[in-house]
């Protein structure tokens, strides 16, 4: 069905699949930008939707996309806030309800919680219960902020060549705040960081006593790691990610659902940059992260 799209987020997911780099992309091109927006069906509905057909992208007068992939907005919800929420929200819900299985009580660390996704990662595991949540970033001071969002323990680290000892020290906070429990990890880093989390996890965690690690995204760009095999086998850790394909469309549509009730309920917050569509080429290539930058169309 067609959409008028009034405001489309600027986030990595939109960013790579209109590239053609996403694993989901359609590789259909020339093609319009913009994977996800907000905008007016036809027949005068408000819609969040994603992955509009090939051509045609939500960064335009007009788009193209099917039914199954658009979700009502509640009339309480700006189309503003909507387009910025959703995907990052969605990805966060995903992780912690359909993959983690989050339980009340449960403790849970976000690896990466200074972006948006991150942040929202945090406000949703206190919202869906979570008795303690542990962040993990490279900004101490970023890390201090989230503590208002609800975070209850911060650990900033410092890695790569720069930092020799930068790796040690991580896993030694890991270890002293793991040898209270830790029940999920939702990571949006991977890379070195994941590494070192995973083998916290093998030294300092009890016998037999189950730990989801659940990967989200990739900001470090360290696309693989030297992962030991002895962290596995000693260890009853469950690698998994989340994500289109390892969750069902149905599910994800669920979560962005979730999200957009909770806006309220939970008092949700995000930062947001309204930018208009005439600025599209001096703001495509800023990374994305905080504030949300939400292009607008008319």
């Amino acid at each position: 069905m067609s959409a008028c799209p009034s405001a489309s987020a600027l986030s990595q997911f939109s960013k790579s699949r209109s590239s053609g780099s996403h694993y989901s992309s359609e590789g259909v091109f020339p093609a319009a930008a913009g994977a996800e927006g907000v905008g007016r069906t036809a027949d005068g509905r408000r819609v969040y939707f994603v992955a509009p057909e090939a051509p045609y992208g939500a960064l335009a007068e007009k788009s193209l996309v099917r039914s199954e992939r658009c979700v009502p907005i509640p009339d309480v919800l700006d189309d503003i806030t909507a387009a910025a929420i959703a995907n990052p929200g969605m990805s966060a819900w995903a992780a912690l309800v359909e993959r983690a299985r989050l339980q009340p009580g449960e403790t849970v660390l976000v690896n990466g919680a200074t972006g948006t996704a991150g942040r929202l990662a945090v406000q949703l595991a206190k919202h869906l219960g979570a008795g303690k949540v542990i962040v993990t970033g490279r900004n101490a001071v970023d890390l201090e902020e989230v503590k208002t969002l609800g975070a209850d323990s911060v650990i900033p680290f410092s890695l790569g060549a720069l930092h020799p000892m930068g790796t040690k020290k991580y896993e030694e906070a890991l270890v002293k705040e793991f040898a209270n429990g830790i029940d999920v990890v939702i990571d949006y880093l991977w890379g070195e960081s994941a590494k070192t989390i995973i083998v916290a996890i093998a030294k300092a965690v009890d016998d037999a006593t189950p730990v989801r690690f659940v990967h989200v995204g990739g900001a470090s760009r360290e696309e693989n790691i030297e992962l030991p095999g002895a962290a596995l086998r000693s260890s009853a850790i469950t690698l998994m990610g989340s994500g289109l394909k390892s969750v069902p469309m149905s599910a994800l549509k669920d979560a962005i659902r979730n999200v957009f009730d909770a806006v309220a309920t939970a008092n949700l917050k995000i930062a947001i940059k309204t930018v208009p569509l005439s600025e599209i080429e001096s703001t495509w290539d800023d990374a994305p992260g905080k504030p949300r930058v939400v292009f607008t169309m008319g």
